[in-house]
């Protein structure tokens, strides 16, 4: 069984540039209503000496993670408990240094690759020469508050987008990129990560979150929860998203996308309104249908899938008095069609 935790994957500390310590960002991550957050400052893991402390303190797991921070670009990395030395690392051969990450059993993400560089922000754009895109392991396509409105996240979301169309499987997640916390912020997006239920052999939950990156089982929103699952005519299993259907024999799929305006509703606020929820595609928009604001479960019958090679879920609305994208799911990949 799979549950689905808000998580945030991108913040900081004193022991970096942020303005607050390990204790008050998991107590702000609890007040949020987070499950899990990763611990990224910048080029240092020093934080993390009290991190079994703030855990059982605030009840939050923590993700042991960094941001490599270069002239050449930000990436984060979760996952990993020991120091990897980027400073050896140049324009050119930053896959060297996802392998260390790798190594370790962790994971490595792009950070804000389209926020404004040198000198307003020093290497926050991203340089690195990416040789081959199945290496990198994540994307962080929204970041800061109010992301889908910021002209860096649509950037970010579009080159993903582009990604996903030439075949990549790469994890599209957000991130606050979180220094401090103010009561007057406005509202930051999460991203729900599905992990397994523990049963004993899985190992912590920031262990099943980052598994959860690897292998696409992420949900990003500015507020309700949307997931989605596919099932092939006459086949009983269902497909989570970050899975592969196929190779299809039968020329249909069904997708069940489900809204949860329930789950952390205490933490945004979504006016009663008419939404717009979209099923994209390598093709473009599949599906196009307005829905109340409401908690649901719809149901999209696709001809000809294996054209699709991937569905992605999109919910659109007013949030902040702003018409934007809410919320989006990773994909549930599409494989071609199976010769009889």
């Amino acid at each position: 069984m799979v549950k689905w935790i808000p998580a945030e994957l991108h913040t900081h500390t004193l022991h970096s540039d942020g303005k607050q310590t390990l204790e008050e960002l998991a107590q702000s991550a609890a007040n949020l209503g987070l499950e899990c957050i990763a611990m990224t400052d910048h080029n240092t893991q020093s934080a993390l000496v009290d991190q079994e402390w703030v855990e059982q303190q605030f009840g939050v797991p923590i993700i042991s993670g960094m941001e490599w921070t270069t002239f050449y670009g930000h990436m984060l990395t979760l996952g990993v408990d020991c120091f990897i030395d980027w400073r050896v690392l140049g324009p050119d051969d930053i896959h060297e240094g996802i392998r260390k990450v790798h190594e370790q059993g962790g994971i490595a993400g792009i950070a804000h690759p389209f926020r404004i560089g040198s000198p307003i922000c020093t290497g926050c754009f991203w340089e690195y020469t990416i040789q081959d895109w199945h290496e990198v392991d994540y994307i962080e396509v929204w970041s800061t508050l109010m992301p889908s409105i910021k002209r860096d996240s649509q950037r970010a979301f579009a080159m993903w987008t582009d990604l996903l169309n030439q075949g990549y499987r790469i994890t599209a997640v957000s991130g606050r990129d979180w220094h401090v916390s103010k009561p007057d912020d406005a509202l930051p997006a999460v991203t729900y990560l599905g992990v397994q239920e523990e049963t004993g052999e899985q190992g912590t939950l920031a262990i099943r979150a980052v598994e959860a990156i690897r292998n696409g089982s992420a949900s990003v929103t500015m507020g309700p929860l949307l997931t989605m699952q596919a099932q092939v005519k006459g086949d009983d299993k269902r497909y989570r998203i970050g899975e592969c259907v196929g190779p299809m024999v039968e020329d249909s799929l069904s997708v069940t996308i489900q809204l949860d305006t329930e789950t952390r509703a205490a933490h945004y606020r979504l006016e009663p309104q008419s939404l717009r929820l979209l099923l994209t595609s390598r093709q473009g928009t599949c599906s196009e249908i307005h829905i109340p604001a409401q908690s649901g479960e719809y149901t999209i019958t696709l001809q000809d899938p294996a054209e699709k090679g991937w569905v992605r879920a999109e919910l659109y609305g007013c949030m902040e008095d702003c018409v934007t994208m809410i919320a989006f799911t990773n994909p549930i990949y599409i494989a071609g069609i199976q010769s009889l």
